[in-house]
Parts: C-alpha cells; structure tokens; sequence
C-alpha cells in the first residue's frame, strides 16, 4: 500500500510580502506627484525679463543723476574758489583805494609846505600799513635778530660790530621783507653779522 507523500506546508515570510489591503491590493507607496504649477499666477520667462530690464534701467537712471549731481557740486565748488580769489582782490583794493585818494590829494595842492607834505604821507603810509594788515600782509624788518634763511636773504656779512654781538645777527636791513599769512612772499635783504677773527701772534 502506497501512501502519497505528504504535502508540505506552505511556510511564508510575512515580512517578505507587503501587507495586502483589504481589497487584497498592496498599498502604493510611490510619491505624491507634485503639484501642476498655476500659469495664471507664475510669471512667464518673458515677463520677468521685463522686470529685470526695468530694473536695470532704473539702476541706470539712478546713475546717471548721481553723476550729473556729482558734475554740480564739483562745477559750483570751482565757481566758490575763484570767486573767493575773485573776491579776496577786491577787498584789498578797495583798501588802497583810499591810499590812491590820498597820494593824489597830496600831488593836487602845490602850495603846501614840507611840513604838511610829510604829514600827508605819514597818514597815507598808516592807511597802507592799515590795508595790509586786513588783508593778513606782515611785514619783515628783523633788524637785531637772529638770521633767518626762510624769511632773510643775506646780502653781505661783514665782522661783528662789538664783542657782544653773536655771528650770524642781522645788523642792517636793506630792503624789509613780506609774509602773507605766515608764507613769504618777499624775503628781507640783509646784512649779516660774522665772528671775529682772532688777531694773529
């Protein structure tokens, strides 16, 4: 007597197959697909190049009237320099005007005696000193001081007058000098002093 062999068990890995639905279907486990962008609400690449080119012209207008402003400010800054130069010259003649006046009224009397001449001049020569000093004009007259190359020109030097004169001492000023705000605009022309040779035995 034969016997059939006996059939064997269906044995399954639970975890080898998915867990079926209860329709019998695997679930599906593939992403969502994305979304269908709106073309109604996103811009077309045409319109965002408008928007680019818009801005960029702007950017450029914005430049150019930097630039213009800039050409201003440098334009009226050099209009303010010569005009304060412009203005500056004419300050300082209408302060000699008044010297002029006084030169000529002196000349126009021809009667006058030596006296009064002099006296006439004196007074024009203080309205001059007068004019210079508004306009910041200082005269150099060093007599007695210490030779100063940056503001005297020596002329000659000659030996020490006496002992207790130091050399290199401005002993005669032959022309006085000029300094306009503190520069030098004419040197005083002197005479300087130079130390005393020792007598030979």
């Amino acid at each position: 007597m034969h016997h059939k062999p006996a059939k064997p068990e269906a044995t399954h890995n639970a975890e080898a197959l998915p867990d079926a639905d209860q329709s019998g279907q695997a679930p599906d486990t593939a992403a969502p697909p994305a979304p269908t962008p709106d073309p109604e609400v996103m811009p077309s690449l045409e319109e965002m190049l408008k928007a680019a080119e818009l801005k960029a012209a702007e950017h450029h207008d914005a430049w150019l009237r930097a630039k213009a402003e800039t050409e201003n400010v440098r334009r009226r800054a050099q209009e303010d320099i010569g005009k304060a130069g412009k203005f500056a010259v004419e300050k300082f003649s209408g302060e000699l005007l008044a010297v002029k006046d006084s030169l000529e009224a002196a000349l126009s009397n021809e009667n006058q005696s030596a006296e009064h001449l002099k006296a006439g001049v004196e007074v024009t020569l203080k309205q001059l000193i007068a004019a210079f000093e508004k306009s910041g004009l200082v005269e150099i007259n060093p007599l007695g001081e210490k030779f100063d190359p940056h503001q005297h020109q020596a002329i000659s030097q000659i030996e020490a007058p006496d002992d207790s004169t130091e050399a290199n001492t401005v002993l005669s000023v032959l022309q006085k000098g000029y300094a306009l705000h503190a520069r030098v605009i004419r040197p005083a022309l002197v005479v300087v002093s130079r130390a005393k040779v020792a007598p030979t035995a």
